[in-house]
């Protein structure tokens, strides 16, 4: 066994532990509300916008680093990628805390649009848990130097990750309108 595969191993049991401990994370923390539990918080209700402007902006992080490295501008790809990471990892706390503090919001458009709604939100919520160990993987290749798996599963995280970003964005615009402050 080479060093990057040494390397890789280690990464290995971190994604496998993260890819299976942040949607339960998430799920548990989803089912809590603080105000439900007697806590005196403020629904945090500015936070949507916030989040999905934080989704669009990983879209255009991710489609600028596709281009970055096309154009063989490695350092930039990096950089775009290891920011696009973060923009999730944001994404998700302001996720969970938005939902801790504030009642769901019920879809309230009716016939066609809500089976649309519904669908893209469906799909937008089982892919952002499979993109989960996809970025992981694809990230631990590129820092252990295993461009050539990491080109191979970046072609399949690249898409997956631009439509959990892009459909979370739609998804907000599609149940804004159902918003209470």
């Amino acid at each position: 066994m080479n060093n990057k595969e040494q390397e890789l191993k280690k990464y290995n049991k971190w994604i496998v532990f993260l890819s299976i401990v942040i949607p339960l994370i998430v799920a548990a923390l989803f089912g809590i509300n603080l105000r439900d539990l007697g806590f005196n918080v403020q629904p945090l209700t500015m936070l949507p916008p916030i989040y999905a402007t934080i989704n669009g902006l990983t879209a255009v992080i991710l489609i600028i680093a596709f281009f970055a490295i096309k154009n063989k501008n490695i350092v930039l790809h990096e950089n775009l990628m290891t920011t696009a990471v973060g923009c999730s990892a944001v994404f998700l706390v302001l996720y969970v805390a938005y939902h801790m503090t504030s009642d769901s919001t019920k879809f309230g458009g009716e016939g066609t649009i809500k089976y649309i709604y519904y669908f893209i939100l469906i799909t937008h919520i089982l892919l952002s848990i499979v993109i989960i160990p996809f970025v992981l993987i694809t990230f631990a290749r590129a820092i252990t130097g295993n461009f050539l798996l990491h080109k191979k599963i970046a072609r399949i995280t690249f898409p997956l990750w631009l439509y959990v970003a892009v459909s979370g964005v739609i998804v907000y615009l599609m149940i804004s309108p159902y918003y209470v402050n």
